[in-house]
């Protein structure tokens, strides 16, 4: 069995090329190779966005009882919840788990004053996401992530396989060069479900406390944390 690329060595590694030229535009490819490499050691950190419902889709066709996880920060819209319920009931295989901070939202009041997401952002987010992940991926050596190029800003140069320094991991990224455009089109192809929050000028999607209707879709992420000067919860910042 050939070296298993891991954080620790993937500087030394010949990463595998994947062509960008497929009906996915290497999604699959980079699935399948992902998930014959890593088995059971790999994760799908899934936001249960547009993005996230078509990678859903994707993993479901290379394997069936794929490990989803879900940052339940315990204030995101209920749509979304609703739309978890029809994503279990439809792939009933998958492994979905619901991730939840080690501090409730009362407890969180308690120690950093109510609405922490309000007057400290970016440590409502590590409590409530990076810490929780972290703990996710202390058991996985890879995750998926859902990143495309075209979200611009550091997300512009992301690739196929990365290292990723925040939680010492491999992360795969198989959208990297796909269009908002192709998104849609593969969801409306495929009759897929999606949060309801799209269709009324909500691209992205996080928890209601931090997100807006975006105001301009020339930036997707312009809702998200309106005025605080932050783009990213953090997971993909190293």
């Amino acid at each position: 069995m050939s070296e298993l690329l891991t954080y620790e060595n993937i500087d030394s590694y010949r990463l595998p090329a994947f062509p960008s030229d497929t009906e996915t535009k290497g999604a699959l490819e980079v699935l399948e190779w992902a998930y014959d490499t890593y088995e059971e050691e790999i994760v799908y950190a899934c936001s249960f966005g547009i993005e996230g419902i078509v990678l859903i889709d994707l993993i479901s066709k290379v394997k069936e009882n794929a490990k989803i996880v879900f940052l339940d920060t315990d204030v995101h819209f209920k749509e979304t919840y609703e739309l978890i319920a029809k994503v279990k009931k439809k792939y009933p295989q998958l492994q979905i788990e619901m991730k939840k901070p080690e501090l409730t939202l009362d407890e969180q009041a308690e120690q950093y004053g109510d609405e922490l997401w309000t007057t400290n952002p970016n440590k409502c987010c590590e409590i409530r996401k990076i810490i929780p992940l972290n703990s996710v991926l202390s058991g996985s050596t890879a995750w998926i992530s859902g990143l495309r190029r075209e979200q611009g800003g550091a997300r512009a140069n992301t690739e196929y396989i990365n290292i990723d320094k925040k939680f010492k991991s491999i992360k795969v990224c198989p959208l990297i060069h796909w269009t908002w455009k192709d998104v849609w089109r593969y969801a409306h192809k495929n009759q897929l479900d999606y949060n309801v929050l799209h269709d009324n000028g909500y691209p992205s999607i996080g928890c209601r406390t931090c997100t807006q209707p975006a105001f301009s879709m020339d930036d997707l992420r312009s809702g998200r944390w309106t005025g605080k000067g932050k783009t990213e919860c953090g997971l993909h910042l190293q």
